[in-house]
């Protein structure tokens, strides 16, 4: 029996959605960026540094 990821929405607008993913396979986080037609998959190490690298950007 496949079991369905645990998924979670943590933002959207009217282009862009960010979401995670709960893999049970693995026990990893994984996280999405769509970007329109485009998504990233990141695991939590890359979200995390991906995260500080867009708060420098506002800065």
């Amino acid at each position: 029996m496949d079991k369905k990821p645990d998924v979670q929405t943590l933002g959207e607008s009217d282009n862009f959605t960010i979401w995670a993913s709960h893999e049970a396979e693995t026990d990893e986080m994984i996280y999405h960026i769509e970007l329109e037609s485009v998504t990233i998959h990141l695991f939590e190490d890359e979200w995390e540094e991906f995260v500080g690298l867009i708060l420098q950007a506002v800065r």
